[in-house]
């Protein structure tokens, strides 16, 4: 958790020629805080203030992503670190903050690697079908086996190997919870389609993706950049050889997920 404290409200200079302002409002001020800074525009084209730009930034890395994405529905462009920097006149202290959760992030990202809850050392999981996992540091240091759970993130309890929970009360796998009882989706645009679940696991990475119901049925995935057909979970570039973006797929509507796919880093 970030010990940076409150100050004052960061706001753009008038006179900087190099920033585009608009008259609009701020479309990244989620909390309606109303920040008092002119509104100046993203790569993307859309409104931000620096407040508002540093709490969506520093909202994404605290939940553990290592890209910057604008939070604007429907909108996946990615902006590089140094135009975060710009826009949101980060303090060194934030520079710092931003620079070393980028970091962290991007190992536990590529290397599938959490934090053991018994020391904080940074945990690879070897084997992605079982969810307990041994820290060696603890073992080493506490002259006994020290096994974690890697979805609850609780001191190991039960018999194992187990890739669907440990016996600790309230384990569970949030994902596949939220893909086992999320509405189906009502297209605007797609014709044809019915029984669809309006959110998805990335085939490609897992990360969970939720269609906002406009456009076609394809969409990319912010984690990992791959573009899918919502409907039948195939890439886009397989879909497109028997449908088109607005009509129902060759393969009808892929079932609701019951497991999420693993990464493959190439």
């Amino acid at each position: 958790v970030s010990n940076m404290s409150a100050k004052q409200e960061k706001c753009y200079d008038p006179r900087d020629s190099t920033l585009r302002f608009v008259d609009r409002d701020d479309e990244l001020d989620i909390l309606c805080e109303g920040f008092k800074s002119r509104r100046a525009l993203m790569s993307c084209g859309h409104a931000v203030t620096p407040m508002s730009l540093t709490n969506w930034c520093r909202r994404l890395l605290d939940e553990g992503k290592s890209r910057f994405t604008c939070g604007q529905s429907g909108c996946d462009v990615e902006w590089p670190y140094s135009e975060v920097r710009k826009m949101a006149l980060l303090t060194p202290e934030e520079m710092e903050y931003f620079e070393k959760a980028l970091a962290s992030n991007a190992i536990k990202d590529y290397f599938d690697a959490k934090s053991c809850p018994g020391c904080s050392t940074s945990v690879v999981r070897k084997e992605t079908f079982n969810l307990r996992v041994r820290c060696v540091v603890c073992t080493k240091n506490g002259r006994r086996a020290y096994e974690f759970c890697w979805q609850c993130l609780k001191e190991w309890k039960g018999p194992a190997p187990r890739s669907d929970r440990c016996e600790n009360d309230g384990c569970c796998n949030e994902p596949l919870k939220t893909l086992k009882n999320c509405p189906d989706i009502i297209f605007q645009s797609v014709t044809g389609v019915s029984g669809c679940p309006s959110i998805r696991a990335c085939p490609t990475c897992g990360s969970l993706v939720e269609h906002d119901r406009t456009k076609c049925k394809n969409v990319v995935c912010t984690q990992c950049r791959k573009e899918f057909c919502f409907v039948c979970l195939k890439l886009s570039v397989e879909c497109l050889k028997t449908s088109r973006h607005f009509i129902p797929c060759s393969s009808g509507v892929a079932p609701r997920q019951t497991s999420i796919p693993v990464w493959k880093k190439e």
